[in-house]
């Protein structure tokens, strides 16, 4: 798993906006509406498909050489950079609402206590299972 991807992409563009593609990352689209949103949609789109590639344990494929990239009339090409430790930490700490059950004498209690649930869940969960914080999780 490397920290920093350099993928060739072709940014085509026409009269309804810019599609973006990435030769070397099947799958790996997005669009936009004008050249600045697409570099940053490209770096974003990239970076959420190579760390689900790592996740999946996928082969990640070295960058094509831009000199045997074929290009149509609209097509521009463009290298887009990814670091992904900041990618990975905003997938793997984003967070999951849950619906859950309590009974209502301590729902009342807690709620008068201030308690903040999420965080009460989170600290009871992680020692439960006797964990600390992941650093590549899902």
């Amino acid at each position: 798993m490397k920290n920093t991807y350099i993928f060739p992409a072709i940014f085509n563009y026409a009269d309804d906006g810019i599609s973006i593609e990435f030769p070397d990352l099947p799958g790996c689209f997005s669009c936009s509406e004008t050249t600045e949103e697409a570099f940053s949609d490209a770096k974003e789109a990239m970076g959420l498909h190579l760390w689900g590639m790592e996740r999946d344990d996928d082969i990640i494929p070295e960058p094509s050489d831009i000199r045997n990239i074929k290009l149509g009339k609209d097509d521009v090409l463009v290298m887009i950079e990814v670091f992904m430790p900041p990618v990975r930490d905003r997938i793997n700490n984003s967070y999951v609402k849950k619906t859950l059950s309590i009974p209502k004498w301590l729902n009342v209690l807690a709620e008068e206590a201030n308690v903040n649930f999420s965080k009460v869940l989170q600290v009871a969960l992680k020692e439960y299972l006797n964990v600390k914080e992941p650093k590549n999780s899902i």
